[in-house]
Order: structure tokens, then sequence, then C-alpha cells
């Protein structure tokens, strides 16, 4: 069967035991496309990314490369014969050889033609004046960009990289991750970013998939999997995530802040709205007003009403707490569940 896509895990599954680990999970990795896998810890995405590396058998289902089939529960091709890299959290760089020299690893060729290489390769991530040094003498991100170049000098067919910037405060995280991005798709490899951060896989990914509990809960696009998530637990992955029981009737969802027009079917049903999505107004009978707390960018505000409770944030407020307030839900960020 032709496909475009690189990799192909299909209906995989991993157990320890009795325990599942992965169960059923499907993913595609494209040439030139960056898929970030988001979930929290112990969901299966390490697992997952195991499996396609080949440090992990599958239970179940098929990995394909292309019309190539690496491995199903009976066979598996080895790792170093998958034409594909690995940058794992803490970057292994050999500590015996100078920065250049980790690059050219595994590369084939005359000695002068892999150190050219590697010098090309670290020239892309603005550390080629750094190519005689020791990796201790590196900061943490310039041994990930390192490690990054040495997976990619070899043109793998696919790349994959577990937690790659974990080991990084935020101001550095955020400042790597724009540098590697335009590295990592100008490469034209199929790339795979395993992640628990919910920013990071946003901000990185072409496709987005989401675990949890060892199933793929939804893919797609990063925009369509935080507006329109397919399910709460999905919509939880990728941010605050407000939840409000509601009532459906002839085309309104009724809630205790507010209704709501949709195009649900009549019944009882959770209602998911994002806090950014909601806005609250001075009124004279509404929700009582709890707390108004400063965030930098947006005042969160907490209301209650009824016995349940709400957060919204807004990038400016006049309410106070002990005011009256009344909610409006934007439908663009607002979905509804079955209860």
């Amino acid at each position: 069967m032709k496909t475009d896509a690189t990799i192909r895990l299909t209906q995989a599954s991993r157990r320890y035991g009795t325990r599942v680990a992965v169960r059923e999970a499907s993913i595609s990795l494209s040439a030139g496309r960056i898929t970030a896998l988001l979930g929290p810890s112990g969901s299966g995405k390490s697992t997952i990314l195991r499996m396609i590396a080949g440090l992990e058998p599958l239970d179940g289902g098929t990995l394909h490369m292309g019309d190539t089939l690496l491995a199903d529960a009976q066979s598996s091709i080895p790792p170093e014969h998958r034409d594909i890299g690995l940058v794992f959290q803490d970057y292994a760089l050999f500590p015996h050889l100078s920065v250049a020299d980790n690059v050219a690893f595994g590369l084939k060729g005359p000695k002068s033609a892999r150190r050219q290489q590697a010098l090309d390769w670290l020239a892309q991530v603005k550390l080629a004046d750094r190519a005689d040094s020791w990796p201790h003498m590196l900061s943490g991100g310039e041994q990930q960009r390192v490690a990054l170049v040495r997976a990619l000098a070899r043109q793998p067919r696919a790349i994959l990289l577990d937690e790659p910037f974990s080991g990084l405060d935020r101001h550095l995280k955020s400042e790597v991750r724009r540098s590697l991005i335009d590295t990592l798709r100008a490469s034209g490899t199929a790339v795979l970013v395993v992640t628990h951060d919910a920013e990071e896989a946003l901000m990185m990914a072409d496709d987005l998939v989401l675990m949890d509990k060892g199933e793929i809960l939804q893919s797609g696009t990063p925009q369509d999997c935080y507006t329109r998530p397919a399910s709460i637990a999905a919509a939880r992955l990728l941010g605050e995530a407000e939840v409000l029981k509601a009532t459906v009737q002839n085309g309104v969802a009724t809630t205790v802040f507010g209704t709501m027009a949709c195009e649900h079917a009549d019944g009882e049903v959770w209602l998911m709205a994002r806090p950014e999505g909601l806005k609250a107004e001075p009124a004279i009978d509404g929700a009582t007003v709890c707390a108004v707390a400063f965030g930098g960018t947006f005042y969160e505000i907490l209301l209650e009403k009824d016995g349940q409770s709400l957060r919204l944030r807004a990038p400016q407020t006049m309410l106070r707490a002990g005011d009256k307030a009344a909610v409006r839900f934007d439908p663009a960020s607002t979905c509804l569940y079955a209860a």
C-alpha cells in the first residue's frame, strides 16, 4: 500500500505483564513535518517512541517505514538498521570527543570530509565556534543543539526527540526551541517530539497527537485540537478547561452562569470552555465575584453561583470581589459533550 507517511504505527500495543502501556495506538510521521506527541507522565508516549526506534517490541499492530515493515508482533528490524535518529533527554554526548567529533561520529568518508560536514551542521545551529570544545564546556542549550545536529548529520528518514527541552529553564527553553524548529523543518526528515509540555507541543507541532493512559485521544492540527478537543480529557491536556453541567433544549445550552446557542441534541451535557473564551460583565443579578488575581498578561476572575464555580481570564477588568457579573460564552472556544 502506497503512503505519503514516512513512518506509520498502526494499532500498536505494548504490555508489561498484565499492565497495558500502549493500547492500539496509531501515529503517522511525514517528511518535513514535526509531530508532537503530548501526554502526562506514564501515559505511554515514551513507550511509543521506543517502539518506533526499535528499543521496545510490539505486542500487537504494525510499524512501517514507507512500504517496508519494520516491526510487528512476530518480527523486528534492529534499531541500527531503521534509519532513525534519536535525541534523548540527557543528550548522551560522548565526553571524550570534541563537539565536532561528536557530530562527525557515525558519518562515512575521509576524516577531513567528516569534519567539514560536522562544521557545516554546527554552523546551522550557530555553534561552529565551539567545534573543538569538550561537551562539558557547553551550556545545556548548546549541548542540546549538538545532540540534535549529531542525529541529523546522518540524514535519517526520521528523528525522534524524547522530552528534548525538559532540562532547560523557561527562558532558555523558548530560545533553543525557536532556533531548532527551523533546523528540523529544513532537514526534510520526519520528526517526532515527545513532551508533557502543552505550550511546547502547540508551538512546535505541525501535527499534534494527544495521549493518556496508553491510548491516543486525538490527532490533528494544534489549532483543531485546542479549539475542538475530542473529549474533556483531551481538552485538559492542552491547558485550562472549565467544565459545567448544562441542559440543551431547542438549540440553547443552559448553565447556572448563562446560556449559549448551540446545535447539540436536546439533553444533559457537559460544557467545556477555555478561561480566555469567557467574558464577565457587571450585572445587577448574576454570579458573585469571589476573587480577582493579576497574572501579568491577564486577570483571573473566580465566580460562584448556586454552588458551582467558574474561572475566566480577561486582559482587563473593572470587577472586584463582591461584585455581581453576567457571563458570556464564546461558541468558538466552547464545546459540548454528552453527559
